[in-house]
């Protein structure tokens, strides 16, 4: 007969405090989310406010001693990475966290910043604008917009003339006809070559804007209406049979034909540029790499003085301690946030020195594990830190994942990265002679002689990634 009995145990396991877990989130918060979720904990939580442009008090200073700075819960003893030609600037960023030339303030309305050259109007906005100029009574302007509703981004009409009628009824009674009627006027609208029904119309309807005069056009508009294939195919001379003509005349056709756009909605319904945000600023100075966090990535926030005051031993405030505790694990962990970013993109700067100083060919084979060594830190928290965070340097913005990359073969090529065989594959392609390019076996030949034996297959890999044509086509492309 079973009974009930008591057993006492010892054991040990890892449990992720609610610190520890706020400080991971935190470390792979891009720099906008990472704004975002301030913005949020601001107005949550009492205990926080922002830091005002007139302020110079230092964030954490209040709440932290040294010696707490000096030690993060999360993160093994550090030892200081040597310095070699690289210099940290603002590498307290608590003493100057309030001092950026744009202070940001909750309560102010949540605006985006406008850039020039980004456009909200698409291509049915673009056409029904036109149409409201056009000498058009109301209902040929009613069938126009739906014509207009019926063209995808491309600019081609993808809906019959009969279902485009349908969608008119009850308030306008149309047939298929009267549709395509109202479309000729449609297709008169720019861009040039919108709604069409087919690429061969939409190549027709641009070659008509030409002065009939032009030499070449009525081949041209031939080509177009039945040898599009034969031209996508590059049988030139199958195409001079067909068509009877010189070949002057044919390369006089040929280059009408390559003016006109297959897409022609595609110049105003092109999604919208994405802009970066640096997180670290690497600059050259006369004493090697400095290396700069952002300061206007950097949310501006502290402890609440005046309400931590107030709560004094009193344990009536349950929910207030609570908040106030909150508080000081969002500034600490905002603070070692900062720090691993600078020491991981410090170490990044040490290691790849040589790409900065000369470019891609030169960039060495650099895995998690090794910035992880570096700065003695576990390669999760690197691979955290590493992730939406982008650098900006004298060559350029790139993610810091852009400078890993694995190593390629072995022996010497052991020292050699896969960036920088791309780079390498990418130069002697350029450099090529035209008339005579560079097959793949070829590429890894030289790429063996300079001391990086790859494969083929690798080097074609590496090609197709790049999306550079096989040689085969690259000289007829020459040849034309």
């Amino acid at each position: 007969m079973l009974k009930p009995s008591l057993q006492l145990k010892l054991g040990q396991s890892l449990t992720m405090t609610p610190q520890l877990q706020q400080a991971i989130r935190l470390l792979q918060l891009p720099a906008l989310e990472l704004q975002a979720h301030i913005r949020e904990l601001l107005e949550s939580n009492v205990m926080l406010e922002a830091v005002e442009e007139t302020e110079q008090t230092g964030i954490f200073e209040a709440i932290q001693s040294p010696a707490e700075r000096a030690a993060p819960e999360f993160e093994a003893p550090q030892r200081d990475t040597p310095q070699v030609d690289v210099e940290i600037i603002a590498d307290n960023w608590s003493s100057d966290a309030g001092s950026s030339e744009a202070p940001w303030s909750p309560d102010e309305d949540d605006r985006q910043q406008e850039f020039a050259g980004e456009s909200d109007t698409s291509l049915q906005d673009h056409l029904l604008s036109q149409l409201e100029v056009a000498d058009l009574d109301a209902r040929r302007l009613a069938v126009a917009r739906a014509i207009v509703d019926a063209i995808n981004d491309d600019g081609y009409l993808i809906e019959p003339a009969d279902e485009i009628a349908a969608t008119l009824r009850p308030d306008v009674i149309c047939d298929g006809a009267e549709v395509l009627d109202v479309l000729a006027t449609v297709q008169a609208l720019d861009p040039a070559g919108v709604g069409a029904r087919s690429v061969a119309e939409c190549i027709a309807l641009q070659l008509r804007q030409f002065d009939p005069a032009t030499p070449g056009l009525a081949t041209a508009l031939a080509i177009a209406a039945g040898h599009l294939d034969t031209l996508a195919r590059n049988e030139l001379a199958l195409l001079r049979r067909e068509l009877r003509v010189t070949e002057d005349e044919l390369a006089e056709a040929l280059a009408l034909v390559r003016t006109c756009q297959p897409r022609p909605g595609s110049a105003l319904s092109g999604s919208a540029p994405e802009y970066v945000v640096p997180d670290v600023f690497v600059r050259r100075t006369e004493r090697g790499w400095s290396v700069e966090i952002n300061p206007s990535t950097l949310p501006r926030v502290r402890l609440n003085q005046g309400y931590a005051s107030l709560l004094g031993r009193n344990s009536s405030h349950a929910n207030l301690r609570a908040q106030l505790q909150e508080a000081r694990w969002l500034l600490k962990s905002l603070e070692i946030r900062n720090d691993t970013l600078l020491r991981v993109a410090r170490a990044i700067v040490e290691r790849q020195n040589a790409f900065l100083e000369q470019g891609d060919e030169h960039m060495r084979p650099m895995i998690l594990k090794d910035i992880a060594a570096a700065i003695e830190m576990h390669e999760s928290t690197i691979s955290r830190i590493t992730s939406g965070k982008y650098m900006h340097t004298p060559r350029g913005v790139f993610e810091l994942r852009y400078f890993f990359s694995s190593h390629v073969g072995g022996g010497e090529a052991a020292e050699t990265s896969s960036t920088a065989i791309r780079a390498k594959i990418r130069k002697l392609i350029r450099e090529e002679d035209p008339a005579a390019p560079l097959s793949d076996s070829r590429l890894a030949e030289l790429l063996s002689a300079e001391g990086i034996p790859v494969a083929r297959r690798t080097v074609a890999k590496y090609r197709e990634a790049m999306r550079i044509a096989p040689s085969n086509e690259r000289r007829r492309s020459a040849a034309k």
